[in-house]
């Protein structure tokens, strides 16, 4: 078995490497570092730089490392920029899709592990979000990923692709020291940084109809979601059903007042963040189910909201200056 992960250099897509290595699977990275960090790729990982809207350089990765299917993790994955930058966010995310799934046809590669996104429900109406609720995406991301689903599904009509997504919340924490989250629009990086900086963060609204007044959001552990796509893989090569849809979510949700709770125990910063209104469009809450991928891709939640903090602390102390600011 070997597994290209797109996307490979970047945060989510370097713990899923790690988790094929773990579970003797050989992977290949295929980054185009445009977010992503070559030092996050281990030395004996074979990677190979190239975008996926090249089509011939992805077919040839796909060929010369007999690569057997694919966990697509690359994408241009910032949802408020993508309103600004919705050309560039369909180009990256739609046309480089198609571009890849062109490359593995022709490679005679035929199984994929897509990284969806809870954005693909846009606000949903519902306190508990299953894989059966509409799809509503509000933005030019959450579209793309959503086509991205549609893509793969025409694929296997047409092509005989075998696939599964995985539609995902916020993903946080940290499996090791050398990776971490570098996103300048996720939580736990903005918190940490105003923090290293000596800064006081913030949140957006405290009259939220929620039991402490702040937005309630699904957190889950990055090395939590990395061993479902793994395991997800593994049904694949063993050719065992999947469903066609997976949401990776918690059940239960935090709120940001206890995030912020958890982080000033864990770091030992004594902080008490400001609050600032609202920000428009922020719905109260928003916590997804994960007892379907519980039953079949061993979604399991094995990190409590401190340990998440911990580990992504500190690997954020561990970059230091050397983080990208």
């Amino acid at each position: 078995m070997t597994w290209l992960v797109t996307g490979g250099a970047g945060y989510i897509g370097s713990h899923v490497v790690q988790a094929l290595k773990d579970a003797g699977i050989s992977p290949v990275v295929l980054d185009d570092l445009s977010s992503g960090f070559e030092q996050f790729v281990p030395d004996d990982v074979p990677f190979v730089r190239a975008s996926l809207l090249d089509t011939s350089a992805v077919e040839g990765a796909l060929r010369e490392h007999e690569v057997t299917g694919v966990i697509h993790v690359a994408g241009f994955k910032y949802a408020g920029v993508s309103v600004q930058r919705p050309l560039h966010t369909y180009t990256q995310n739609v046309t480089g899709t198609v571009s890849l799934l062109s490359a593995m046809l022709a490679a005679d590669v035929a199984r994929m592990v897509f990284s969806s996104s809870a954005a693909t429900f846009g606000t949903p109406d519902v306190d508990l979000v299953t894989e059966d609720a509409p799809t509503n995406p509000e933005s030019p991301y959450g579209e793309s990923k959503l086509i991205g689903e549609w893509l793969l599904a025409d694929a296997e009509r047409a092509h005989g692709l075998t696939h599964t997504s995985l539609r995902y919340f916020n993903v946080v924490g940290s499996g090791s020291d050398g990776l971490y989250d570098t996103s300048p629009h996720n939580l736990f990086p903005i918190v940490f940084n105003m923090l290293y900086r000596g800064e006081t963060p913030r949140i957006n609204g405290d009259d939220y109809d929620t039991p402490d007044g702040t937005c309630v959001r699904d957190y889950v552990h990055v090395s939590d979601l990395a061993v479902s796509h793994v395991a997800a893989a593994r049904r694949m090569e063993a050719g065992e059903p999947l469903e066609r849809v997976y949401n990776l979510g918690s059940g239960n949700g935090s709120s940001v007042r206890e995030i912020m709770d958890a982080i000033r125990d864990v770091t030992g910063i004594d902080f008490e963040p400001k609050v600032h209104d609202r920000r428009p469009g922020d719905p109260a809450r928003i916590v997804a189910t994960g007892e379907l991928a519980a039953r079949d891709i061993e979604w399991e939640m094995r990190h409590d909201l401190r340990e998440m903090v911990r580990s992504a602390w500190s690997a954020r102390q561990a970059a230091g200056d050397a983080y990208p600011a």
